[in-house]
């Protein structure tokens, strides 16, 4: 559940595992329509400013809620640890994005590269030690085709500099995901305020670099309240939930978000921005769906089977019970 609210999951009379589907729900949902927000605010509003000025007002809000909270600042260690984890998620990963479509990378490429994070970080998390479930891979498997076909209408293109950005964004994603489920880290709000604030701090250097501030005074009000959606919806909470499910539930299920989120944001472009679908959506939802059912219940499944289905199935194909049946 999002750290925003620095609640149990007990008081909000959900438990454990209602806390697991809010948080999900929250990051399938709410981060598939920050693709169509992006879009709007991305009309007027120059990306790396965008991004510098949304992590830094997230990071400030979260330090006052933290210190409202009563936590205390974070340690040099603590502080050190979520640098790295705000650099590698905000600085690179966001930026990462934004400097590939300014190189001209196809929008269907780039949706069709994000959704590699996943197995980048269950791939870590094995190397870490940690048990990742057959089911799950091919959970993540089932979630990349499926994610690929639906990204078949869109554009392809890419120069060669803009396709190792976008190769790098989930990447560094998946790197600083990983980092956070092991490193020491303060209070869930007190560390997402130091990694948004070391991230957007970061965001602000290159852009004052490399886009004139000026263009600031651009910006339509359309664009400003897609930003304002994305301070809010998208970061404050939504990328809450997700810091959260880093620490509670596998790697392979916080991140099946970037399988989902693409077949969200479809919907939201056919609701809101006139968009058609095509045949390909309904051979990619089925596909989705299945990922979701391996990643959540594979185990569960399988030790049925296991325990049920294979020995009635082994027992009917021994020999002898072959030869009573004829």
């Amino acid at each position: 559940m999002p750290t925003f609210f620095n609640v149990q999951a007990p008081k909000w009379g959900l438990g454990r595992s209602g806390a697991l589907v809010l948080a999900l729900l929250l990051v399938y949902v709410v981060w598939g329509t920050t693709y169509f927000a992006i879009g709007i605010a991305l009309q007027s509003m120059p990306p790396l400013w965008m991004n510098a000025i949304r992590f830094l007002c997230a990071g400030g809000v979260m330090l006052l809620v933290a210190l409202w909270q009563g936590h205390a600042l974070p340690t040099a260690v603590q502080w050190r640890n979520a640098a790295l984890v705000g650099a590698l998620m905000v600085f690179f990963a966001m930026n990462c994005i934004g400097f590939a479509q300014k190189l001209g990378i196809g929008s269907g490429l780039m949706a069709t590269v994000v959704t590699t994070m996943p197995m980048w970080l269950a791939l870590w998390t094995r190397w870490g030690g940690e048990r990742v479930p057959l089911t799950s891979w091919v959970g993540l498997a089932l979630g990349v085709v499926g994610a690929l076909l639906l990204a078949l209408e869109g554009d392809f293109s890419a120069t060669w500099q803009g396709a190792l950005l976008a190769f790098g964004a989930p990447l560094c994603w998946s790197v600083g995901s990983y980092a956070s489920r092991k490193l020491t880290l303060p209070a869930p709000a007190m560390a997402s305020a130091a990694q948004w604030l070391v991230g957007g701090a970061l965001s602000l250097v290159v852009a004052a670099w490399v886009e004139p501030v000026g263009r600031l005074a651009d910006v339509t009000a359309k664009s400003w309240a897609a930003w304002v959606y994305l301070l809010v919806f998208g970061t404050l909470i939504a990328l809450n939930a997700y810091l959260w499910l880093l620490q509670n539930a596998s790697a392979a299920l916080a991140g099946s978000y970037s399988f989902v989120n693409p077949a969200v944001a479809l919907l939201v472009g056919v609701a809101l921005g006139g968009e058609l679908l095509t045949g390909w959506v309904f051979a990619a939802l089925p596909l989705i769906a299945g990922a979701l059912v391996c990643i959540l219940y594979g185990p569960l499944v399988l030790g049925l089977w296991q325990r049920n289905v294979a020995p009635r199935l082994r027992a009917a194909w021994a020999p002898g019970s072959r030869q009573r049946q004829m």
